[in-house]
């Protein structure tokens, strides 16, 4: 049998390659999609040690022109698309006083975050739907418990996660009736390259009751959510916010 294909954006490290390797694990051949000329060293080792086929495609999502392309060398790999990973993205330029927030700043990170998103979703779920069938398929938005949760330093990245947000609602109507699931997940405070910065401030928040679970999310907790979605078993939530974050986002008194 022909395995399923996901193409994942900013796979190379952090969450994208955590999703990477679980849809790897789940009989999925990978298209990582970063902004390195070439993948890293041991990312082609990693994934088809796991058992999938493995092919690497420089692109920056903030090029729209670069997106057909990225779909063309998918399908030259695998002869099919059955999950997009939307991951690639950017934190603010600047953290500080949102009322000093530049357009230069602002532009750059929507251009990624918002605009590159939802243009390539766009490319790949044509791309799908030019090849009906009945195989599940997906496209699955890393968002942020940002997207509804107010951070006045980096106010930009806010507004470019809720912006993703309502992108999905609409995506997922509009591909329903398809057949393909539209998801958004809202990872909360994860340990990645992007959070190491902060790590001393946020240990001390988790400490103090930040997060209920009293833990960092890792990685690997949203690629796990990531493959259980990719591969149907919840397809009937097509449209879903799955909150990832260890109940941070949960209303308290």
């Amino acid at each position: 049998m022909t395995r399923p294909a996901a193409i994942v954006t900013g796979g190379a490290r952090g969450i994208g390659l955590a999703c990477a390797q679980a849809l790897a694990d789940a009989g999925f051949d990978i298209l990582v999609a970063d902004l390195a000329e070439q993948a890293p060293d041991d990312l082609a080792t990693d994934i088809t040690a796991r058992g999938a086929k493995f092919a690497y495609v420089r692109c920056d999502i903030a090029d729209l022109a670069s997106h057909s392309a990225l779909v063309d060398a998918t399908l030259r790999a695998f002869g099919r698309i059955d999950c997009l990973v939307n991951n690639a993205g950017v934190g603010a330029v600047v953290r500080g006083d949102l009322l000093e927030l530049k357009p230069a700043n602002f532009d750059h990170t929507l251009g990624i975050n918002l605009r590159g998103t939802v243009f390539l979703s766009q490319v790949v779920a044509k791309a799908m739907l030019a090849k009906p069938g009945d195989d599940t398929r997906s496209i699955i938005t890393i968002t942020s418990v940002s997207a509804d949760m107010a951070s006045p330093e980096r106010s930009e990245y806010c507004i470019s996660k809720a912006g993703l947000s309502m992108w999905v609602k609409n995506l997922a109507l509009r591909l329903a009736p398809e057949n393909i699931g539209v998801f958004e997940l809202r990872p909360g405070i994860i340990r990645t390259d992007m959070t190491a910065g902060v790590t001393a401030k946020y240990d001390a928040l988790i400490d103090s009751g930040l997060v209920p679970a009293k833990r960092w999310g890792e990685a690997s907790d949203i690629g796990s959510v990531v493959a259980t979605l990719a591969t149907g078993k919840l397809g009937f939530s097509t449209g879903s916010i799955i909150n990832v974050d260890g109940a941070l986002s949960v209303p308290r008194l």
